[in-house]
């Protein structure tokens, strides 16, 4: 378990961390998660006493990191994939950590076989790709057999298939009631991998919560459904209290309605359904409605006239967690189809 409490940190002027209280618990993997900027690695660094934090503490296990005799047995760690002696072959590397830790020399052999480099362990690191490098990483944070485990942006560099064995690796260590923090800007192997989820944004603590309550929380989830007879199934939503918008591509859009109940009322009513499906943003699109607001590098337009993207207004998110009107402009779409719906009953 990882403990934070009231963790701050400034550099001059700039604050980097501001006042972060949080716990990494065991059992699953946590993802960690921020803009850029945001002072995730500043955060990650100060747990290994690597910073020393401005106020504030890291425990480990009860434990300051400075207080652990062998911290390898205690917490493994992979921040820089290139942190290492490019002269030193992969399996002198491990060994050097493994007898300064009092971790018996045959556990090197075992984890360069674990992260697939047992045929490269003769050779220096100095040649190895950002790939091969990510993995005698790995294989560091796994050397003392630890029960918690960090992991900064850990693939990568990696192909597909090394995408897929850090991802299941990950996800072991957390059934075996390990504590897993893992670090990553790829929202995608994020939503595979993480249960947990702690979203900083200009080092301020954003969230702390379950991956899927993150999503609904910072989205909007509502069911899409169409019908050959429209115009009867406007009626029959209308009459249950239902209210649906028409959404551009002909499709009706309802929130707050489950999809099985939608799909009760139209057998009920023996309608005819071509879509009946629920919809819910990815995490990716969660995460930018959260942050938008605290993202500390923006694009601007380029030479080539290509325009950046306008950014999500922050008071949207807020706006989404209070069951308001999810974006701008939605409450007169509303408006619109209600308006729509009374001209075509008086045949307008």
């Amino acid at each position: 378990m990882i403990e934070l409490e009231g963790l701050s940190k400034r550099y001059g002027d700039k604050l980097a961390v501001d006042d972060l209280t949080f716990t990494v618990r065991p059992g699953m993997v946590t993802g960690f998660l921020g803009p850029n900027g945001a002072g995730k690695s500043t955060t990650m660094r100060m747990m290994l006493d690597l910073d020393n934090p401005t106020s504030g503490s890291v425990r480990i296990d009860g434990k300051h990191y400075a207080q652990l005799t062998d911290p390898l047995r205690s917490i493994g760690a992979l921040l820089d994939a290139k942190a290492m002696h490019g002269g030193r072959t992969a399996y002198n590397h491990l060994l050097c950590l493994a007898q300064s830790n009092g971790i018996p020399t045959a556990r090197v052999g075992e984890v360069l076989e674990m992260v697939g480099l047992s045929g490269v362990a003769k050779k220096r690191s100095k040649g190895f790709s950002l790939g091969m490098g990510q993995r005698l990483g790995i294989a560091g944070a796994l050397l003392g057999d630890p029960e918690i485990l960090m992991f900064d942006e850990p693939v990568n560099g990696l192909d597909p298939e090394g995408i897929h064995w850090i991802r299941n690796l990950m996800k072991s260590l957390a059934a075996q009631g390990r504590t897993v923090f893992v670090s990553s800007h790829l929202m995608s192997e994020m939503a595979l991998t993480a249960e947990h989820l702690v979203v900083i944004g200009q080092g301020r603590l954003m969230a702390d919560t379950s991956m899927a309550e993150f999503i609904r929380e910072n989205s909007r989830s509502y069911v899409r459904i169409s019908s050959p007879e429209y115009e009867r199934l406007l009626d029959v939503l209308e009459s249950a209290g239902i209210t649906a918008v028409t959404a551009s591509d002909g499709h009706l859009e309802v929130d707050g309605v489950a999809a099985s109940t939608l799909g009760e009322l139209a057998a009920e009513h023996r309608l005819v359904l071509h879509e009946l499906s629920p919809q819910q943003a990815s995490l990716e699109e969660a995460f930018m409605q959260l942050t938008a607001g605290s993202v500390e590098y923006h694009a601007h337009s380029s030479a080539t006239g290509l325009a950046a993207e306008a950014p999500i207004p922050p008071e949207a998110g807020a706006g989404y967690a209070e069951g308001a009107p999810p974006a701008a402009g939605w409450g007169a779409g509303w408006e619109r189809e209600r308006e729509n719906r009374k001209n075509r009953k008086r045949g307008l």
